[in-house]
């Protein structure tokens, strides 16, 4: 049967109630009438490729939970397939919403068909990154034509959402160079971006195309995530003029896409003091008519190399309770190296930890629950019920067994003097002693 309609956002404005919405809405805990209407005007985008056949599917916005995504890829100096397919499983056994495939080196469509086929999660690229190794050109001889040619091969495999960096235009590069900035552009594709439009002396093609990417991505019902070119790489540099000018420009593109009904996330900070994340915050929710808003931390600090899944987790707990809707990890290898097994697991446990925090805050609809039966269990010193609810049970039962105690109703920190051991010995009316006690 043929679908009447190319997107989620289309079927939506048409006041058509998808298979989609109705497990997101599910998930949610909300009314699938309400959750239709945010994705009509935007405050909701459900990223879901028609080709993506084993997802499962997510929201991102306005009152739904936080999300985070898992960045893994193939890159030249690490090109273990099998280590990056573990580490997809490690995010979906987390229950992670969603994973960005950033490989940049070699023929990288094996991989993404492959984690494609087998994620539950929603999928996310960065054209920009593969197309030097998918077209096997140097920067300066990919065309305009040559970069919408690989958005549509990442679109055709079943990708859900993909960064398209349209808001470093002219304009933008201006304001970034009379900034002159303590570390100019620290995104990826923001560098290739600018080194192509400073070498060719052209506009950047996905802001002058910006309406023939648009035609692809409508065609499969990619989202598109409006990526931060010009995010500030340290707090130096944040909510600079380089920063606020391409976010007024994403503003403009937000809504040219909801235009064409695609369905829009915009991506934001990067490293940041404390004291500017909530403002920020709003400044894109104002700038960018209240679009869901995908933050990579922000870090905090700058002098964490090493411990960055901490400040990124801090900084992103911030910036999701004062309204950022998706959450990118980061590792404790980030500045560092492509991280490890170890390295994504720790990041996706800070950065769990962040987004629950931060539901918890905005009253999203059962956060507390899982919380509540924690600490239920540890009120009855159940500690099987305590690593059931665990984030990571496996981390929680190791550290546990690692120092057994003697009584298996405490533990090895408190022994007998266990404040709920002696509470509820008090409640059942028994008396406590630790001197004659054997």
């Amino acid at each position: 049967m043929e679908r009447e309609y190319s997107t989620q956002m289309e079927a939506a404005k048409k006041g058509i109630v998808t298979p989609e919405m109705e497990i997101v809405a599910k998930k949610e805990q909300i009314e699938v009438e309400k959750l239709r209407e945010f994705v009509a005007c935007g405050q909701v985008a459900i990223p879901a490729n028609h080709n993506h056949t084993s997802l499962s599917a997510e929201g991102i916005g306005t009152g739904l939970r936080t999300k985070i995504n898992v960045n893994l890829g193939i890159s030249g100096d690490c090109k273990n397939y099998d280590i990056e397919m573990q580490k997809v499983q490690m995010a979906i056994d987390f229950g992670c919403e969603s994973i960005m495939d950033l490989s940049n080196y070699g023929k990288t469509n094996t991989f993404r068909r492959e984690l494609i086929e087998k994620s539950p999660a929603m999928i996310g690229t960065v054209p920009m990154y593969d197309a030097i190794g998918y077209l096997e050109k140097d920067l300066l001889e990919i065309t305009a034509e040559d970069f919408l040619e690989v958005i549509e091969a990442h679109a055709k495999e079943g990708v859900d959402f993909m960064t398209i960096h349209a808001g470093i235009n002219k304009r933008a590069i201006e304001a970034f160079k009379r900034q002159k900035r303590m570390t100019n552009i620290v995104s990826r594709g923001g560098s290739l971006l600018f080194a192509w439009m400073e070498m060719t002396g052209r506009e950047n093609p996905f802001y002058e195309y910006y309406d023939k990417v648009l035609e692809i991505l409508r065609k499969y019902d990619v989202t598109i995530s409006l990526g931060d070119a010009l995010r500030p790489g340290s707090i130096h540099d944040s909510s600079d003029a380089g920063q606020i000018s391409e976010l007024v420009e994403l503003g403009a593109l937000t809504k040219r896409a909801w235009e064409k009904d695609v369905q829009v996330m915009v991506e934001g900070p990067g490293h940041m003091a404390m004291n500017e994340i909530a403002a920020n915050m709003t400044i894109e929710k104002r700038l960018c008519h209240n679009a869901p808003f995908y933050v990579l931390g922000p870090l905090v600090t700058d002098i964490a190399p090493g411990y960055d899944h901490i400040t990124s987790a801090i900084g992103g707990a911030i910036a999701a309770a004062s309204g950022a809707d998706f959450l990118c990890y980061v590792t404790p290898a980030e500045h560092l190296r492509l991280p490890d097994l170890e390295d994504v697991r720790e990041g996706i446990v800070a950065s769990k930890i962040a987004a629950h925090a931060a539901d918890i805050a905005k009253n999203i609809p059962g956060a507390r629950e899982i919380d509540n039966k924690m600490s239920d269990a540890r009120r009855r010193v159940d500690w099987e019920g305590m690593f059931q609810y665990a984030l990571d049970p496996e981390k929680a039962k190791r550290y546990f067994e690692s120092t057994p105690p003697q009584d298996r109703h405490t533990c090895s920190m408190c022994g007998k003097m266990c404040a709920m051991r002696t509470t509820n010995m008090i409640l059942e009316g028994k008396k406590v002693e630790f001197v004659t006690e054997k």
